[in-house]
């Protein structure tokens, strides 16, 4: 009798769905050429670079009333390496929504949030950010609350702990509030993040206790958009012990205002700052002479998208300093852009970088760095791209990184997206 209760149920939900399920196969292939000249280390032989990067994904997505699902398997690479790719699961999630506007998404998934300076996709990366997390929350009359958590290990341990040696977090939870207010364009969010690291806490000779080390982030992010202008503000700090059991009392603060004078004509500038660690010596020859302190002031923006915000070098966040150290960082910019014609975008941002600490003999300034952009929207799924950066660094840039060129370092780059939409079925 209940089976044939639960067959009913089942024939009816499924009459009820009927032209209601559809399901999308996309494809989305990316290809990108840089060069480089300059900014590597001391005593390089040839002080250039230039490669072909590729990446390819296949998404698989369906979705009915109240459920969702996605798969998609990504392969990225550089041309001339053959089966030495990366091929990973990018996204293998499912979504369950009810009614009211609680939902739970379980699976990879990509992240994003606010301006992406704390939580992105960091897409410019060939492999970007993805993460295995449960969220759930609720979404509905302009507010929004997620709770995500995740749990790293390497394998099914039946015995030896929980030891995780992977790249990412072991453990993460973050509560994300988000309010946009009605009828005026003022949206502001707060954001919670308790970050657990492995370390070790008992050292053997041949074994070691592995412990988990907490640090915390916290912090808000507030935009303003009205018609044509855009301001955006946030400040987050963060607290706790890193990986080797050292205080952590950093933060970071930004400002950035955008102002679309036509249809064709925008403008932009912004201030960036990142604390930095103190009580460093940096000698002229040889390494960075370091100095024993008690709290770590060096901000680490997690798992943001980096590429976006301190210039499109990517010296700042994705590349450490040498000896990873970090005295923090300035940025201070502006820019402009223009779209003569349909499709086709023009843009220009000078950045001036600085570190956030002193450095006892050198000057605070690091260099000054031009970004130039030009995209254009060949098809509707198919977009072509083009840039090229200068930086004049300084002597402070060539001793904090070990890299010669930082005072004339050129940058160039192209790339071609195509994304089409191979199938979309509906039934």
């Amino acid at each position: 009798m209940l089976l044939l209760l639960v067959a009913t149920s089942a024939f009816a939900q499924e009459e009820a769905d009927k032209g209601k399920n559809q399901l999308d196969i996309d494809l989305n292939m990316l290809g990108r050429g840089e060069m480089r000249f300059g900014g590597f280390t001391e005593g390089a032989e040839d002080n250039r670079a230039q490669f072909l990067l590729e990446r390819t994904r296949l998404s698989i997505g369906y979705k009915r009333p109240y459920i969702e699902a996605k798969v998609t398997a990504q392969h990225s690479g550089v041309w001339g390496q053959g089966n030495k790719g990366s091929f990973n699961l990018y996204e293998a999630w499912a979504k369950l929504t009810a009614k009211n506007g609680l939902f739970a998404k379980m699976g990879r998934q990509v992240l994003s949030y606010d301006d992406e300076r704390i939580i992105g996709a960091n897409d410019w990366a060939m492999a970007a950010n993805s993460h295995d997390v449960l969220k759930f929350g609720y979404e509905g009359f302009g507010h929004k609350v997620h709770a995500i958590f995740g749990f790293n290990q390497n394998a099914e341990n039946i015995s030896g702990g929980t030891l995780y040696t992977g790249d990412s977090y072991k453990l993460m939870h973050t509560l994300w509030y988000h309010y946009d207010v009605p009828k005026i364009p003022i949206g502001a969010s707060l954001l919670f993040m308790n970050i657990g690291m492995q370390g070790d806490e008992h050292n053997y000779d041949d074994y070691s206790e592995p412990c988990n080390r907490y640090q915390q982030l916290v912090g808000g992010y507030l935009s303003y958009k009205p018609k044509k202008l855009s301001v955006e503000a946030s400040y987050y700090h963060q607290l706790g012990r890193n990986e080797e059991n050292c205080k952590i009392d950093a933060w970071m603060a930004s400002i950035k205002a955008q102002y679309q004078i036509s249809q064709k004509v925008g403008v932009v500038t912004g201030y960036d700052y990142l604390s930095g660690d103190d009580y460093f010596v940096v000698r002229k020859h040889g390494g960075i002479g370091l100095v024993q302190h008690k709290v770590f002031k060096f901000f680490n923006p997690v798992y943001g998208s980096h590429h976006k915000f301190y210039g499109l070098m990517d010296f700042f966040y994705v590349q450490a300093f040498s000896d990873t150290f970090s005295p923090g960082l300035q940025n201070l910019y502006a820019g402009a852009s223009y779209s003569p014609i349909k499709g086709l975008n023009l843009s220009a941002t000078y950045h001036y970088l600085a570190t956030a600490t002193s450095l006892k003999g050198l000057n605070k300034t690091l260099g000054h760095d031009i970004d130039f952009e030009a995209s254009y929207q060949i098809l509707k799924d198919a977009r072509v791209s083009l840039g090229f950066s200068y930086m004049a660094g300084t002597d402070t840039m060539e001793q904090l990184k070990r890299a010669e060129g930082n005072d004339d370092l050129k940058w160039a780059w192209f790339s071609l997206i195509v994304s089409p939409r191979i199938i979309s079925k509906k039934w």
